[in-house]
C-alpha cells in the first residue's frame, strides 16, 4: 500500500522569466532563463538544489544499511545540463559526491547504491544520462 508522505506545492506564473511561490509562502523567487544576467534563477538550478539534497540523504540510508555513518562534511555537487539536440531541449545530470574519510571503493558503491534509492533518481531513471562521480 502506498502512502503520501509529502506534497511540495509550488505555482510558476510567466515560465522561465517568471516567479514561483510555494503554497506556504517558504519559497517564492523569480525566475530567470539559463546564461541570463537577470535576478532569479532557473529550473535547472532548483532542480540541481533538490536532487542533490535528496541524493545526500539517500547516501546517508545506504551508509546506514551498511552500518556506517556519512561524515557531516559530505557533500553532493549535482550539475544539470540543458542540452539542445535533434529532438529539442533534453536534461543530462552529474552528481558529485564529496565523501572525505571513506575509501574510494565503499564511496563508489554508496553512491551506486543510493542512486537505487533517491527518488529522484528513480523519477530520472532512462530518461536522462546521469553521471555519478566520487570527488
Amino acid at each position: 500500500m502506498s502512502k503520501v508522505v509529502y506534497t511540495g506545492n509550488t505555482n510558476a506564473t510567466g515560465g522561465r522569466e517568471g516567479a514561483s511561490r510555494s503554497s506556504d509562502g517558504r519559497v517564492d523567487i523569480k525566475l530567470s532563463s539559463p546564461g541570463s544576467s537577470d535576478m532569479g534563477t532557473n529550473p535547472e538550478r532548483l532542480f540541481a538544489a533538490g536532487w542533490s539534497a535528496c541524493f545526500r540523504g539517500a547516501i546517508a540510508r545506504a551508509a546506514a544499511e551498511r552500518q556506517l555513518r556519512v561524515p557531516a562534511d559530505a557533500a553532493i555537487n549535482a550539475e544539470i545540463d540543458l542540452v539542445l539536440n535533434d529532438d529539442g531541449y533534453v536534461l543530462q545530470a552529474r552528481l558529485n559526491a564529496k565523501l572525505p574519510g571513506i575509501e574510494t571503493a565503499l564511496a563508489k558503491s554508496l553512491v551506486e547504491r543510493a542512486h537505487q534509492l533517491c527518488p529522484y533518481s528513480k523519477a530520472t531513471r532512462g530518461n536522462i544520462a546521469v553521471e555519478l562521480n566520487v570527488v
